[in-house]
């Protein structure tokens, strides 16, 4: 198993996508040779098969922002058919653009709709029965939690959801006599004490034993812990696990000394100066080839509201520094002259005609271009949140003002993993995911965000 972008991939899934594109390639060549038979083959078959790389890649691409290597979506027969067509739909849009404007990339006349047939069903038919083969193989990894805290159910749930990673829990040992009661989700699967973990691990094959610390410390056998990593089980902090499959750090009994002496959490200069340049150059780019939109959206919300168009608020940024953040206005201008600052909400009744529709495609957001440029911003970061909310906040949740450490970002980890936050347990929330952010930083992770985000604004979700 590697880590590719800070996931987990298994073999599980490079076989599914790598037989994947295998499957797609070949449905491209076949539908070529179906419609036009061998000729373009004798003629150059290395050009026929660059042309069906480009439909098979254009094809990957759709499926991906169509869900498709979600593990949490392919699991349904009907939606999966359903999100196979609107992806080929997709498909063929962006191939037309192609063509149209290149159109020695076309591979020949009619050879598409052959081709989407084909991987219509060689998509759908691989998918179900990757699915069977694969709980047939049975888990990879079986883990034993010890402890039964939020962070570790919450472990257990991403778990039984991620079919693809074949990682089995076999249950939870119970610390405290009273975490049955406080905790049914889990009661029913607490296999035993502190004092049964040798016998668990050997009666139900145990590979890893995930502890969280806080919950066990003091109270576990060291010595027959020591014996049993010796006879070649695997003990790991919850932090690290919890970290290593859902994309975030638990806050939640977070020791200082697990941040500590954790690997990330760098700041190389290197990086710092890489991140400003690639900032500064898309940001320039950027507002180039969006000032046309930039102009249409100004025009829209002045056609629909009194007041400016650009909406300026003051937000805390890199070590806390408080700078100037620029919107469109997407609230009346009064929104908030009889309440003080409140938090946003998903639903707000004091947002504009226009003003969900610019947020949920993140159009209010353009102007953050000009705070990037200014240096006050990044393209990827935690977002910045209010003075007004931050100190709250840090009183609220531990380690909050760590995500200070660098720039605030137009984009970010959370923003693409969670959905709208409004409330103080939000917050927490989001801040386990800037945490994780923070701890990997680096530019492909920055670079897997954008392309995140660019799929969270096409299908105009989180916030």
């Amino acid at each position: 198993m590697s880590k590719l972008l800070m996931q987990r991939v298994t073999w599980r899934v490079m076989a599914l996508i790598g037989f994947e594109s295998v499957l797609i390639m070949s449905a491209v060549l076949l539908g070529t040779y179906l419609r036009l038979g061998a000729r373009p083959f004798q003629q150059g078959a290395a050009d026929v098969a660059l042309k069906g790389l480009l439909i098979a890649g254009v094809c990957q691409l759709c499926l991906y922002y169509g869900d498709l290597y979600n593990s949490r979506v392919g699991r349904d027969r009907r939606e999966l058919y359903v999100r196979t067509l609107r992806s080929l739909g997709a498909t063929s849009l962006v191939l037309a653009a192609l063509y149209f404007w290149l159109p020695a990339l076309i591979i020949g006349r009619g050879v598409f709709m052959i081709a989407a047939t084909l991987v219509i069903v060689s998509v759908v038919s691989w998918r179900v029965s990757f699915q069977w083969f694969a709980k047939q193989v049975g888990p990879r990894e079986r883990l034993l939690l010890v402890g039964t805290s939020p962070a570790a159910l919450s472990l257990a749930r991403n778990l039984e959801e991620r079919h693809d990673l074949g990682v089995e829990v076999v249950g939870f040992v119970d610390t405290d006599s009273t975490s049955g009661d406080e905790r049914p989700a889990a009661s029913a699967r607490v296999v035993g004490t502190i004092d049964d973990i040798p016998e668990i691990v050997a009666r139900r094959s145990v590979d890893r034993v995930v502890v969280n610390l806080s919950d066990a410390r003091g109270q576990l056998p060291m010595d027959t812990l020591l014996n049993m990593k010796l006879q070649g089980v695997t003990f790991d902090h919850l932090a690290s696990v919890y970290e290593e499959y859902t994309g975030k750090i638990a806050v939640e009994n977070l020791r200082p000394s697990w941040l500590i002496f954790s690997p990330g959490f760098r700041k190389p200069r290197s990086l710092v100066a890489m991140k400003r340049v690639v900032d500064i150059g898309a940001a320039a780019v950027g507002m180039v080839l969006a000032a046309p939109l930039m102009l249409a959206v100004a025009a829209l919300i002045k056609a629909v509201s009194r007041g400016p168009v650009l909406y300026r608020q003051q937000r805390v940024g890199e070590h806390g520094e408080v700078f100037t953040l620029y919107k469109f206005r997407s609230m009346r201008t009064d929104a908030e002259a009889s309440t003080g600052p409140v938090w946003a909400k998903e639903q707000d009744d004091r947002i504009i005609p226009c003003g969900g529709f610019l947020r949920k495609t993140r159009l209010d957001e353009l102007p953050q271009l000009w705070n990037v440029l200014r240096g006050n911003m990044s393209l990827v970061g935690p977002r910045p949140e209010r003075p007004e909310f931050v100190g709250e906040l840090t009183r609220a949740i531990p380690f909050y003002g760590q995500r200070h450490v660098v720039k605030p970002g137009v984009t970010g980890w959370a923003q693409v993993r969670y959905s709208y936050g409004s409330s103080v347990d939000d917050a927490m929330e989001k801040l386990q995911y800037d945490l994780f952010y923070i701890k990997n930083l680096s530019i492909p992770l920055d670079l897997f965000i954008v392309f995140s985000t660019i799929k969270t604004v096409l299908f105009r979700r989180g916030s």
